[in-house]
């Protein structure tokens, strides 16, 4: 085989993309721990101008979860906040979180929140 080829053939698998893979077990593991604080939290989130239950949110951002996995890994819990739960990736408009008559929030900042929270072995739905 010659140099070149050889050159070629890593290059080209060095750019092939990488099988998609869910995220490692304590990272998954903290993604669904507050995905399950938000559908227990009682709040309403409110995607492209409509409000939905906390449940219905839950269940978008698991959706979005899955069709990030399906393109590659999410190497922290942060990392999927930043890129499934802070807005519409079709119209681009925040999502917002409203818990009883508090105002409304950016959903990364609740979601940050709770995240702490978590991980100071508090209640994460507060």
């Amino acid at each position: 085989m010659s140099a070149r080829l050889a050159v070629a053939l890593v290059a080209l698998a060095v750019a092939m993309p990488v099988p998609a893979a869910p995220p490692a077990g304590a990272v998954r593991a903290e993604i669904d721990a507050l995905l399950g604080a938000l559908a227990s939290s009682g709040c309403r989130f409110q995607r492209n101008g409509s409000w939905h239950t906390a449940t219905e949110a839950r269940d978008h951002l698991r959706q979005k979860l899955s069709a990030i996995e399906s393109r590659g890994t999410i190497a922290s819990t942060e990392q999927f906040i930043a890129t499934a739960a802070t807005g519409s990736s079709l119209s681009g408009k925040p999502y917002l979180v409203r818990c009883g008559d508090a105002a409304e929030v950016p959903s990364a900042d609740w979601l940050n929140t709770r995240l702490r929270g978590l991980r100071a072995g508090r209640d994460g739905a507060r």
